[in-house]
């Protein structure tokens, strides 16, 4: 068995999360958020996918990679499933995406996932409107 590789993410709400994108979910570096960004469920994350251990970022490159993000926000947790791809180049120093879509751009972490920001119960999305909420993204690679 492969030994499972974590990474570990922290961000904050905001007060404009919608989470209302059909296809992506995104974490972002940057603070400031504005409704065009439907998508973007946490801000000023400490990682972007470029910050990511070169072991991680190397598994994920196998298509076959599955990996699993856990999202916590006030004691509620949302579990995304998501595969690698030799498509990943793990660029963008800004942003991690993940794709329902087989699409890879600097800023994608992972494709083919379960769940985009609209997937994501409305509670939960609540809590990530409060700008002084934590998030903690955990990724595993098993």
């Amino acid at each position: 068995m492969v030994n499972q590789l974590k990474e570990q993410i922290l961000a904050f709400g905001h007060e404009n999360v919608l989470a209302t994108h059909p296809t992506t979910l995104m974490i972002t570096k940057d603070k400031e958020l504005s409704k065009q960004g439907d998508c973007i469920i946490a801000v000023g994350a400490n990682k972007a996918v470029s910050d990511l251990n070169s072991e991680f970022k190397q598994r994920l490159r196998y298509g076959n990679a599955k990996m699993v993000m856990l999202i916590e926000v006030d004691g509620l947790v949302e579990q995304v499933t998501a595969y690698g791809s030799a498509d990943l180049d793990f660029s963008s120093s800004v942003d991690m995406v993940v794709r329902k879509s087989v699409f890879a751009s600097e800023r994608t972490l992972a494709i083919r996932a379960d769940k985009a920001a609209v997937d994501l119960s409305r509670l939960f999305v609540e809590k990530l409107r409060d700008p002084k909420q934590h998030v903690k993204i955990t990724l595993i690679l098993s």
